[in-house]
């Protein structure tokens, strides 16, 4: 990929997560001070969800910058592994911040009762916080529909399998911060219609289940790219048809992949190539291979090609003709 392209879409994702966290962080006072007035758990419980996920979003913005710093003699590969752990991190920060907080608040209020006092500030919050949050999600949403019109997948897809942490984690908040204004709306209106403080403490427990699943769901992911995740299925299995179209490719041995950062991608493949490739007329071969593979994928920023004699070819997959002869991206493990 080239510097000015990954510089374009690290850009992007930076503005989106800087929007994400300055609205996040109105939103977090406002709710404070109307669930300090009015006394409500879930009114606190939604201004510990928006700490959080300002917290999140100031670790996701250090996750976008480090992963830009360009690769050295220490790290030649880059720095996109970076983005992973800060985005782990900041998963965290809404496990233990937001979750935390709003559970156990909840299950306070519904053991042990509290006294409300004036509704309408909170209501006013929270009808104000809906349209904050919506133009905070409108905004990733965008950025997400124009990278998936690039990949010539679905807007769904896309957020299921990309490896920009920082987009990804902005649409699952807002989405969760979103769902989690109108359950605090609906708990202070229960307790309204009944005199019950149950209905808030309950709606303080169903938005920290919220937050509970939401960092769970990117904790599991942010590991997985951590640890080392293959590229999307899809990806592979175009890589391989690539490969396997060049004239000078026997057959394809060998096909390991690697998310290295948003939207980077190592290969590396053992190739059987043709009896005729060897010599001088092999490493032009190798060589043009790897262009047209970063020409066509332009994620792909490192290809690694050990060309494997067909006889070894033969024993590498003598015990699985399952497949053809080929690797098989679905048994990569991949997501």
């Amino acid at each position: 990929m080239s510097d000015k392209a990954e510089s374009g879409e690290g850009s992007e994702s930076f503005r989106t997560v800087l929007v994400a966290a300055g609205v996040n962080l109105a939103i977090a006072v406002a709710k404070l001070v109307a669930g300090l007035l009015s006394g409500s758990s879930a009114m606190l419980s939604e201004a510990a969800h928006s700490a959080a996920d300002t917290v999140t979003e100031v670790l996701l913005l250090i996750a976008v910058r480090r992963g830009e710093h360009p690769a050295d003699r220490l790290h030649p590969f880059g720095y996109g592994k970076a983005g992973f752990f800060w985005a782990l991190m900041a998963a965290g920060a809404t496990l233990v911040i937001g979750a935390g907080f709003s559970i156990t608040h909840g299950v306070q209020t519904i053991w042990h009762g509290e006294e409300l006092g004036d509704l309408s500030i909170s209501y006013i919050v929270l009808a104000v916080s809906f349209v904050l949050e919506g133009i905070s999600f409108v905004r990733a949403v965008h950025q997400v529909r124009g990278a998936a019109r690039r990949w010539s997948v679905s807007p769904q897809r896309y957020v299921a399998h990309t490896s920009d942490t920082a987009v990804k984690a902005v649409v699952f908040e807002d989405s969760a911060a979103l769902v989690g204004i109108v359950v605090a709306a609906l708990g202070l209106l229960g307790f309204q219609l009944t005199g019950s403080p149950v209905w808030d403490g309950v709606a303080s427990v169903v938005i920290g289940l919220l937050l509970l699943g939401v960092a769970l769901h990117l904790i599991r992911a942010n590991a997985s790219l951590l640890i080392g995740q293959a590229a999307p299925p899809s990806l592979q299995r175009e890589i391989l048809k690539e490969l396997m179209s060049q004239e000078e490719v026997s057959d394809v041995v060998e096909l390991l992949t690697m998310m290295l950062g948003p939207n980077e991608v190592l290969v590396a493949a053992k190739i059987d190539f043709v009896d005729e490739c060897t010599g001088d007329r092999l490493e032009e071969a190798a060589d043009q291979i790897e262009h047209r593979l970063a020409e066509r994928f332009p994620e792909i920023t490192h290809v690694f090609l050990d060309p494997t004699p067909g006889h070894a070819a033969r024993r590498a997959r003598s015990g699985d003709t399952s497949s053809g002869g080929h690797p098989d991206p679905e048994s990569s493990g991949a997501d």
